[in-house]
């Protein structure tokens, strides 16, 4: 058996937490890209930053949102930067390249197509509707930044302790500073970026060390059993972990496009603070309930 850190893992999402527009849209489509980009040699870390520039164009296009052709020509840039979000991930997986660098990039990526679509936004709703505008811009953004975090650390909870992908793995960012050595001054400045992104996904997902600590204490004293604890794990998280997709990205590009269409981008940044932040502050406490209930079973086990 190959050890963990050596071990090639499927390059497609786990399928049951998976959102919609993901399951049957993105991934269908970045799956078909993926094997010809490994083919030619390209690397996961350039389709991240070509995804990211279309996430930038997208920005420039929302600047004129009001005409229906460029807010449709940003929404088609955002659903380009998908796609190659969920190749870069596939083609790390398929190579077996993956690496903290990379998600960091990936994670970077993401926040920068965001920025830029809000900043594009921004002054052009800030023409007509004045300075209070970027105050509740920044407010959206704050919130957004929060939810996202909190959405990819459950994602990446269920598939480490779920299904057992060393890559999933949530390290603390005093582990990653031991693993990493980041050497030029971009990597340095990329990385940087990266262990704040780290601190934000601990703070906004609430993670509790000690459950932690007493899920890896029971996998590692049932080795013979770890599997079977896996699937009670994977029984009791799984649909809450779907129901966190409501925070996906691709829903927001959907929201962002639909309320530029309508010529009321200002309703997307309300939602983003009025809805789904108690959305996600709810989902939070669904999370500490079930990892209770968890903790309750693990005890019974206990040898």
């Amino acid at each position: 058996m190959q050890p963990d850190s050596a071990r090639k893992e499927s390059a497609t999402r786990t399928r049951e937490i998976e959102e919609f527009t993901n399951l049957y849209f993105i991934h269908p489509l970045a799956a078909r890209l993926t094997p010809f980009l490994a083919q030619v040699g390209i690397k996961p870390n350039w389709v991240s930053f070509t995804g990211m520039s279309c996430g930038i164009l997208a920005g420039f296009a929302y600047y004129h949102y009001q005409d229906i052709r460029y807010a449709a020509g940003g929404f088609l840039l955002m659903v380009a930067w998908h796609i190659l979000d969920g190749v870069d991930g596939q083609l790390a997986r398929l190579t077996n390249s993956q690496s903290e660098f990379g998600k960091i990039i990936d994670g970077i990526a993401d926040n920068v197509t965001f920025a830029a679509v809000y900043l594009g936004l921004g002054l052009s709703m800030s023409q007509t509707g004045g300075a209070w505008v970027w105050l509740i811009i920044a407010l959206a953004g704050a919130a957004h930044s929060l939810q996202a975090a909190s959405y990819e650390v459950q994602r990446q909870e269920y598939d480490f302790w779920g299904w057992d992908k060393q890559s999933a793995e949530l390290k603390s960012t005093e582990k990653l500073r031991r693993e990493n050595q980041p050497g030029s001054f971009v990597q340095r400045v990329i990385y940087g970026l990266g262990l704040s992104y780290v601190r934000m996904q601990h703070l906004a997902a609430r993670v509790d060390p000690e459950f932690r600590e007493q899920l890896a204490g029971a996998l590692a004293a049932q080795t013979d059993d770890a599997e079977a604890v896996r699937r009670r794990y994977r029984q009791s998280f799984s649909s809450l972990v779907r129901g966190w997709s409501v925070m996906s990205s691709n829903y927001r590009t959907i929201g962002i496009f639909i309320c530029a269409a309508l010529k009321i981008p200002l309703l997307y940044f309300l939602i983003e603070i009025l809805v789904l932040t108690p959305l996600t502050m709810l989902m939070i406490r669904r999370q500490k309930s079930k990892c209770r209930a968890f903790s309750r079973f693990l005890d019974q086990q206990a040898p």
